[in-house]
């Protein structure tokens, strides 16, 4: 009897461990399937996430898009007002029609975003009352009403719609990227709470594990069961395991397109940036020579007329020189950043470069500063600017001292490389010599980095730096149709690479006319001079500069008029002429008085850096920049004069009836 109810006890208690086994089971797949639905809401909502903000990154490069196609079709517009030619004038209708394709597919892509759709309609009407604005002037300038076209190209400058046009789309890109903000918000969010719930889900399960073992220890005696139950677990884990391996791995997938799509549009919005400053800055130091012209004339002649002993007086004229020309080396600056800087190349063995410029980087560093050099470019030359090219490794070594504090090893090391793809970035395919400036100092954080070529962005203390030098170098090394990478990182130093293309020494150098090597020409006596100058300003100052050096200047301000003053002239030696002016460009005032002057020399003056370096523009003529001394007038007019192949005076051809 006693064995009958120890059978029917243990039965009982097999019944019920297989109970318990049962909902340890039936939890186990609870919490496997609760784990791969949480799992997949979190893929699906990071996909939508991650879809969005492509649309958000996609609507604010549009818009900046936009912006510079209209730039640039306006400046093709300009070129055609200069120039006539009908073929500029296609570029120009072509590229504002890209605009609005554009603006387009802007509207099609803010569909239904708020508050950018309500901003379409007003980018629009701005839109279509700027494109009335320069097709008027383009119509002028096709019938060859070129001095209506300057006319209203001036008026279209200070035109209020430009700047509402920027303003509407700075307003959809700042919208759209509160709105991107807010989305990388909701999607952080949405993200930890599903990685909580993973988390308890795990710790969930792993509790029900325990349970099933503790369950397993008890029914000892039912082996086969507890095989069963043991197995079932590991095959649980190997599961598990592989979706999170899965999982892990469609992740990093989806991270890494996602850097790299944020690291293309970062490179198009810097390169952007880096263009739309660098013709704002070539704009400005334009503006700024003429200015320094009149003041630096105005100075000189003042110094020249102050009476004998007037110490006091010099002193202060000196200083005020002394501002007046550091301005102008910050507008070559500018110019350099600009790329409008003019260049004199010529064949560089790198190697040999450096050896050169060792006493001169020892002083400048200091004996704090170790100074290491490596090449592997043995043979290999490139073809640049020898002065610009050493201001360039100077200024990067002086701010590697800085970042060193004083104290540090600097590295200067040549190299060869061939880029080529994706690998070329900004410059075109080749063979390219490498000079790479490293330190040892603090190294620069990405934001740091994002801003380093802007000019007049600097790091260093008040008074320290102008944070004008690595945008002069920027400038110089893509005038000569190279590349610089900067390679940084906190507390790691700092390496600046320059690519610039490779040459072949045995090629000849290109050798200009106008690049006259020995001694210039005495001055002239005293000469009848046409002076052609647009800015009242700068006529008055420079009249005034010629008559003091003995001349006879005849001034003019508008080109139109040259023909009739040329024709009521008695005598005329020189004709100095600036080269930008309403109305007739200087060479184009030339060419049209081309019939009227014999043996009459010619002399360009100019405040903007490129046109000096543009030597066939000028059919070889001396071009003087601005702003420009008394002696450099001298030597200019010189020049010319030598260069008509001087002697007497020449007289201009009148019409006769």
């Amino acid at each position: 009897m006693s064995e009958g109810i120890g059978l029917a006890q243990r039965i009982a208690r097999l019944d019920w461990r297989a109970v318990m086994m049962v909902l340890i089971a039936i939890l186990g797949i609870g919490v496997l399937a609760a784990l791969i639905s949480n799992q997949r809401s979190a893929d699906a909502v990071r996909d939508a996430a991650l879809a969005r903000q492509s649309q958000s990154y996609e609507v604010m490069i549009l818009a900046q898009s936009l912006a510079g196609t209209m730039a640039s079709a306006e400046a093709t517009l300009a070129r055609y007002v200069v120039s006539g030619e009908e073929s500029v004038g296609r570029d120009y209708v072509a590229e504002w029609q890209r605009a609005q394709g554009q603006l387009s597919l802007l509207a099609r892509r803010t569909r239904g975003h708020e508050p950018e759709a309500e901003l379409i309609p007003e980018l629009r009407t701005a839109f279509a009352d700027r494109g009335k604005e320069l097709a008027r002037i383009a119509l002028h300038t096709r019938f060859n009403r070129n001095a209506a076209a300057y006319a209203y190209f001036d008026e279209a400058r200070r035109s209020p719609v430009l700047p509402r046009i920027q303003g509407l789309l700075g307003r959809i890109v700042a919208a759209e990227r509160t709105l991107l903000n807010e989305r990388s918000r909701r999607a952080r969010q949405t993200s930890a709470e599903a990685e909580e719930e993973t988390r308890n889900l795990i710790l969930f399960g792993m509790l029900i594990v325990i349970g099933a073992m503790i369950l397993g220890w008890l029914n000892i005696r039912a082996i086969r069961e507890r095989a069963a139950a043991a197995a079932e677990a590991q095959a649980q884990r190997e599961r598990a395991v592989e979706l999170e391996a899965a999982v892990a791995a469609a992740t990093a997938g989806l991270q890494e397109e996602a850097r790299e799509r944020a690291a293309a549009e970062a490179q198009l919005r810097q390169a952007q940036k880096m263009e739309a400053i660098g013709q704002l800055t070539g704009g400005i130091a334009h503006d700024f020579n003429n200015m320094l012209a009149i003041v630096l004339g105005g100075l000189e002649l003042a110094k020249r007329h102050l009476p004998e002993g007037a110490t006091q007086s010099v002193r202060h004229i000196d200083n005020a020189a002394e501002g007046a020309n550091r301005a102008a080396t910050l507008t070559r600056r500018l110019l350099a950043f600009a790329r409008s800087e003019p260049l004199t190349p010529q064949a560089i063995d790198p190697t040999e470069l450096i050896a050169g410029m060792s006493n001169l980087l020892e002083r400048t560093l200091g004996e704090g500063i170790a100074v290491q050099t490596r090449t592997t470019a043995a043979g290999w030359h490139v073809w640049a600017d020898r002065h610009q090219l050493e201001n360039a490794l100077l200024n990067l070594a002086v701010n590697a001292r800085d970042a060193m504090e004083g104290r540090g090893t600097l590295t200067i090391a040549t190299g060869h490389a061939t880029l080529d793809g994706e690998a070329a970035r900004d410059c075109s395919p080749g063979n390219y010599v490498t000079i790479a400036v490293s330190d040892t100092g603090g190294g620069m954080t990405p934001e740091v980095m994002e801003r380093v070529f802007e000019p007049f962005f600097t790091t260093k203390p008040v008074g320290k730096g102008t944070g004008l030098g690595l945008s002069q170098i920027f400038g110089f090394v893509r005038q000569s149709g190279g590349e610089i990478r900067i390679d940084s990182a906190p507390g790691e130093g700092t390496t600046v690479t320059l690519y610039l293309p490779c040459h072949n020494v045995d090629q000849p150098a290109e050798v200009r006319p106008a690049e006259r090597i020995g001694p210039r020409p005495e001055p002239h006596r005293a000469l009848d001079i046409l002076l052609v100058e647009d800015d009242p300003r700068v006529l008055s100052a420079t009249v005034a500069a010629l008559e003091e050096i003995g001349h006879r200047p005849v001034p003019c301000e508008d080109p139109l008029t040259a023909p009739r003053i040329v024709a009521g002239l008695h005598a005329l030696d020189l004709v100095i002429s600036d080269v930008i002016m309403p109305g007739q460009t200087g060479p184009e005032m030339i060419a049209a008085l081309e019939p009227q002057l014999d043996n009459v020399a010619i002399l360009y003056v100019t405040g903007y850096a490129g046109d000096a370096a543009d030597h066939d523009r000028f059919g070889g003529r001396p071009v003087l920049r601005k702003p420009f001394t008394l002696a450099a007038l001298e030597m200019a007019i010189a020049d010319a004069m030598a260069q008509r192949g001087g002697g007497e005076p020449a007289h201009p051809q009148t019409a006769t009836g």
